[in-house]
């Protein structure tokens, strides 16, 4: 019981430091299992999948204010004069029924960049678990998007274009083409964070934008992939596996709440180079690790 508490804390805090850093925390986890590994392997592979849901719940938490269109400091410019003279009910009412409207256009988009990965994502998800949940696909996806990072960002400083930094402002085919990268995300050692941030870099939003609508994207489609592994085994694990699970989601969640606090302090300043340099050196080690000693 001590030892499994123990593999569920250090997979726990992966989830939490990669889930939002373009690294991919899924190839970590991957990765980590070789060394930390929890039985039976579906019980593994749905842990990996199910802690995500604390590291969702850091981004709504921290992100609140600016999610929610029901926010009174947004709402209360649009109130009539005689606001603070109705009652509790038609207070109520009004707010209700005048959400904010910058923020409807950001759940707007957001649904947009879902589609596509919503999509395969539920056609798909027993094929990619049964034949890519491998550490070579992840030490080859590492490395290639390593590399596209660095690339992106070498292009985008030579470039130096006016960017977008309004979320709110893109167009829908820009939030659809976003969403598209992430279905790349799909496979293991790619990194959701890496991919739908590299391709909003491409479509022009700044960094600090790109990585937001990153986080964003991230409630609806983590959501679905964690219900969906809930779903498919809510019934087949013990009430002993189903605590680990939640320790595992608590942990998730602070650390992540405290990594996106970091990340967005830093992007706003820096470029995402160190990650790729970071994702081409781990997936050297990944791989002659897997092929020479193992």
């Amino acid at each position: 019981m001590i030892l499994d508490l123990l593999k569920v804390i250090i997979l726990s805090i992966v989830e939490g430091v990669t889930e939002f850093l373009p690294v991919s925390s899924t190839g970590h986890l991957i990765l980590v299992n070789e060394f930390v590994k929890l039985e039976p392997e579906k019980f593994a592979n749905a842990f990996n999948v199910i802690i995500q849901l604390g590291a969702i719940l850091s981004v709504v938490v921290l992100y609140f204010s600016k999610l929610n269109p029901w926010d009174f400091e947004k709402t209360k410019r649009y109130f009539p004069k005689n606001y603070a003279k109705l009652n509790g009910q038609s207070k109520f009412y009004y707010r209700l029924t005048h959400p904010y409207k910058e923020t409807i256009e950001l759940w707007k988009r957001v649904i947009v960049g879902v589609i596509p990965a919503g999509i395969l994502g539920f056609l798909f998800d027993d094929i990619i678990d049964e034949y890519l949940f491998n550490p070579m696909v992840v030490a080859l996806m590492l490395f290639v998007w390593g590399i596209g990072i660095i690339l992106i960002e070498n292009r985008n400083k030579k470039e130096n274009r006016q960017r977008v930094d309004n979320i709110s402002l893109i167009s829908y085919k820009t939030a659809f083409f976003i969403g598209c990268f992430q279905v790349l995300a799909m496979i293991p050692g790619t990194s959701r964070s890496a991919a739908t941030i590299i391709g909003a870099m491409i479509l022009g939003l700044s960094r600090s934008a790109s990585a937001e609508f990153s986080f964003f994207l991230a409630i609806p489609t983590m959501l679905g992939a964690t219900l969906l592994k809930v779903v498919k085994n809510v019934s087949g694990f013990s009430g002993y596996e189903w605590i680990l699970i939640l320790i595992g989601m608590i942990l998730s969640f602070i650390v992540a709440y405290i990594v996106i606090k970091k990340f967005i302090s830093y992007v706003q300043k820096n470029d995402f180079i160190i990650f790729g340099k970071y994702r081409i050196v781990l997936a050297v080690i990944v791989f002659l690790y897997f092929l020479i000693i193992k």
